[in-house]
Formats: structure tokens, sequence, C-alpha cells
């Protein structure tokens, strides 16, 4: 009996790469398609069969044929597959007559969980998992006074669902935005307690019906929607106010 050799390729692959994850990793708008790119490489050849790996097991396939030949391959991850935390994926390359290569692995973090927790059928801007805006009850039933065109505010913001390090929180007061700092570990299942500045207090001016409220994106890109708005009575140049 003749025994054909198997041979075993001499070239590297590189790691795969998605592009539908930003520099955190895949959220959950990226979850219904995920697609796994996979450059060419050295020797590619119809017939060679690719194989793709997602966190250990085995996710999609494809047999190249002519038309393949030095273009990117595009292999979909099914949505069964994915599971909030870090993940691994690499692909393997056999040729005909030849043992398998494996590539490099590529390293990235997925979270399918959004900031306030999924949004209820039905609505589009506002998420009720994310508590309204909170100020000191004197601030509720009267409005700003003329200190805080000075001094500014202070307000808080609550636990939500899903809280997390690296969350983005951007205040919204009336028309005028405010970016936090991102969260650490240690704000995580705190409540958030924020200074808003006199100048912004200033800027946003008198209205006797400000919306207040605040949205936040995590690291993977899930945006929680607005929270439920505050109303805020803001009047710099009500006399009644002035020795509140």
């Amino acid at each position: 009996m003749i025994h054909t050799p198997v041979i075993t390729p001499s070239f590297k692959l590189i790691a795969p790469y998605l592009p539908q994850s930003n520099k955190h990793g895949i959220g959950a708008s990226a979850a219904a398609d995920l697609r796994v790119h996979i450059d060419p490489y050295p020797e590619m050849d119809s017939g060679d069969l690719i194989e793709l790996f997602w966190g250990g097991c085995y996710a999609a396939s494809k047999l190249l044929s002519e038309s393949d030949i030095g273009h990117t391959s595009v292999l979909h991850v099914p949505e069964s597959f994915l599971r909030s935390g870090k993940v691994k994926t690499y692909y393997r390359v056999t040729k005909i007559g030849s043992t398998p290569i494996k590539s490099p692995g590529t390293k990235l973090w997925v979270k399918l969980e959004a900031p306030g927790g999924q949004l209820v059928s039905g609505e589009v801007d506002e998420n009720q998992g994310l508590a309204p805006v909170a100020f000191e009850e004197a601030v509720i039933s009267n409005g700003l006074t003329a200190r805080h065109f000075d001094e500014g505010v202070q307000i808080t913001l609550d636990i939500y669902p899903h809280m997390d390090a690296h969350d983005e929180i951007t205040l919204r007061w009336g028309d005028v935005r405010l970016d936090l700092p991102a969260l650490t570990q240690q704000d995580v299942d705190k409540p958030v307690v924020v200074q808003v500045p006199a100048q912004l207090v200033r800027e946003a001016g008198d209205d006797p019906h400000l919306e207040v409220s605040y949205c936040v994106i995590d690291r993977v890109g899930n945006n929680s929607r607005w929270a439920p708005v505050r109303l805020i009575k803001v009047a710099l140049n009500d006399p009644s106010q002035a020795e509140a």
C-alpha cells in the first residue's frame, strides 16, 4: 500500500478581525449579524477549507472557490453562540493533503445587556429602567434659586441595571449637554453624585419647565437611551427666589 505523505504548511496566518467591534468589543446591536473577517493568506487556493472557532467551539466554515482567491473571507457567528464576557476567536486553514494550520486568536469583550436594561416595547427614546435625575426636595418644590447660578447644583443619578466600569454618562440640561467622566470599578453599584457647574446652569438660562435627563453608553457602544425627564423650574430673575 502506498501512503501519501501529509504536508505541513510553512506559511503563517494573521489573526481574524471584526469590523463591527469598537475599541472594547461587541455590543447588542452587532449580535444579530456578527461577521468575522479573514484576510487573504500566502498560498491561498481553491479547495482550502477555513473553519472559524468562537470561544473554543466550531462556529462556521467556508470552502474556497477560485473567485475567493485574493479576497477577504467573511464568516458569520451564529447569534446563539454569543454570551456576555471575554471571548477568543480564531480560525484554521486546511489545504488539500495538508495538516490544518491555526491562526493567532483575537480576544474581545462581548456585552449584550444595555445599561438600564432592555427597552420596553413601544419605547423609542425613553428608558424606564433608568431613574429620573434626583434633586434636593427644595429644588423639586421651588426650582433653582439665585445661588445656584453662582454655585451650581448637586444632582444624583441612581444605580441602574447592568451598571459597569467604563460606562459613559451624558447629562442633558435643557439644550446643554455635559459629559461625565467614565465610571471606574469603584463607582459600580453606587449612586453617581454630580455637581452641575454654575456656568452650565447660566448657559441653559431661565425655563419654567427645564428638562433634565441623562443617557449611558457602555464600553462596547450599547446605548441606554434617555432616562425619564425631570422638570425643574429655573428663573434667574424671579424676585421671589432672590433670597431663597
